[in-house]
């Protein structure tokens, strides 16, 4: 086998577990918002198929929704805190719904025109973007514990695409996602897996 074809790290990702606010569709950033009973519960379903894989790494959000889930997972003994992992700094938005902030800015999109007060997309990339060179800089498969629209952002820029498309792929609590690799390509090899056990 020459250097050219060994395997490549890939990233899994996964969404932290269901909360309060994720249920009613509020925008939840940096308020640290806890797992529901239910999320608790999602969260220790992902153990069984995270623990057949190794890994080099395991990353998680300094947020306690995200740690939890590692935690639940199996790998709170491992994880090391990646602020870059943190969700989308939402300002004066925290805490609202789309429709309600809809109300007051007809038309607005978070993808296009971002919260206001809050972080730029553009910043939000820029911290997915280092997140995916450790990611590829490791000796194996790293696993991340992180937010929604952080990890599409994410996504979106594994593949090389604009931060903006990450609006294309839906994310829900608690689910498995794993960026690999065609040959050179980087590819979405799996995205939003529910794991056995949840639902």
């Amino acid at each position: 086998m020459t250097e050219a074809d060994a395997p490549r790290p890939r990233l899994w990702v996964v969404r932290h577990g269901a909360t309060e606010w994720s249920g009613e569709g509020r925008h939840t950033g940096s308020i640290d918002i806890p797992l529901t009973e239910e999320g608790r519960a999602q969260a220790r379903t992902l153990a069984p198929a995270l623990a057949r894989h190794t890994f080099a790494e395991v990353l998680t959000s300094p947020r306690s929704r995200a740690e939890d889930t590692c935690r639940l997972a199996g790998f709170g003994d491992r994880a090391r805190i990646d602020p870059d992992l943190a969700e989308w700094d939402y300002g004066e938005d925290e805490g609202r719904t789309t429709a309600e902030i809809k109300k007051d800015r007809p038309g607005w999109s978070i993808w296009r025109d971002g919260p206001k007060g809050g972080e730029s997309i553009e910043h939000v990339a820029e911290r997915t973007d280092r997140v995916i060179k450790l990611a590829r800089a490791a000796d194996g498969d790293v696993l991340a514990f992180s937010h929604g629209h952080l990890l599409r952002i994410l996504a979106a820029r594994w593949v090389g695409l604009p931060a903006r498309d990450g609006r294309l792929l839906l994310l829900d609590p608690a689910t498995l996602s794993v960026l690999g690799w065609d040959r050179d390509s980087p590819v979405l090899e799996h995205w939003n897996l529910e794991p056995p056990g949840q639902g």
